[in-house]
């Protein structure tokens, strides 16, 4: 079996079931370790995976940078594309899509408000699943374990708004869960907030998420609903494409109504 062929199963296995361990992933592939551990090696080199910090190997986003195939796959940025446009117009802030990547989120899509305050992240760009809107929204509809595994990591610190406890952020994802959408009040930047829903996988799991990020302050409650509401019908409409089937906002009655 040629290098290229294992290269392909590695990588294909952990766009599946990734981050795994190097013997977790040779015995799966039923390929010899040392052979495998020059394989992984090589795609490290060339940017195509990365370790965790718990020493498991994941996918990097390089292959979107080479290839656009992932994206392509979805379609996400174009799904959510008029519904961002729409949403930024409406609340003259920035709209950004975000796409979910092992324990990161990472931004592939933005629409620029007209507020003289913007945050101005890249395309490209990727950040932590504990803090900001889109994170959050992200973190709080992974697979149980997967939560797990981030509330296991050291926790980022930006501010003093954010949260660095992984028992506070567990009552934060738990209310999360319920609401279903997220607030950041000034846990990455100061003066900038953010409120953000998820973006479900058929198999109601975190696919991405979107978020409106601006100078305004956002606070769960009545006076942020009918900006969630915008979020809610466009990340239905593209969590439909993807396959999800179940109700919608997808979490308790009480997400329905102003909860704090």
């Amino acid at each position: 079996m040629s290098s290229v062929i294992r290269s392909v199963q590695v990588m294909d296995l952990l766009a599946r079931r990734g981050p795994l361990g190097v013997r977790a992933v040779a015995q799966q592939l039923k390929l010899p370790l040392g052979s495998l551990h020059r394989v992984l090696l090589d795609l490290a080199e060339a940017g195509v995976v990365d370790r965790t910090p718990s020493g498991e190997w994941e996918l990097s986003f390089r292959l979107l940078e080479i290839t656009g195939l992932q994206l392509e796959r979805i379609d996400l940025p174009r799904l959510c594309r008029p519904f961002a446009e729409r949403i930024a117009e409406a609340t003259g802030e920035t709209v950004n899509v975000n796409v979910l990547s092992g324990h990161f989120g990472v931004c592939v899509d933005k629409v620029r408000g007209n507020e003289g305050m913007q945050l101005d992240l890249s395309i490209g760009s990727r950040g932590p699943l504990s803090c900001g809107g889109a994170g959050k929204a992200m973190l709080a509809f992974m697979a149980e374990d997967k939560r797990e595994e981030v509330y296991a990591m050291p926790l980022p610190v930006f501010t003093n708004h954010t949260i660095a406890d992984p028992h506070r952020l567990r009552e934060e994802i738990d209310r999360i869960r319920e609401r279903f959408y997220s607030i950041d009040e000034q846990e990455v930047v100061i003066g900038v907030y953010c409120v953000s829903v998820p973006i479900l996988d058929r198999f109601g799991h975190s696919a991405g998420a979107i978020s409106v990020t601006g100078p305004s302050v956002k606070e769960p409650g009545a006076g942020i609903i009918p900006v969630v509401e915008q979020l809610w019908e466009a990340c239905e409409h593209v969590s439909r494409r993807l396959g999800f089937a179940g109700a919608w906002p997808a979490a308790a009655p009480a997400c329905h109504g102003p909860t704090v």
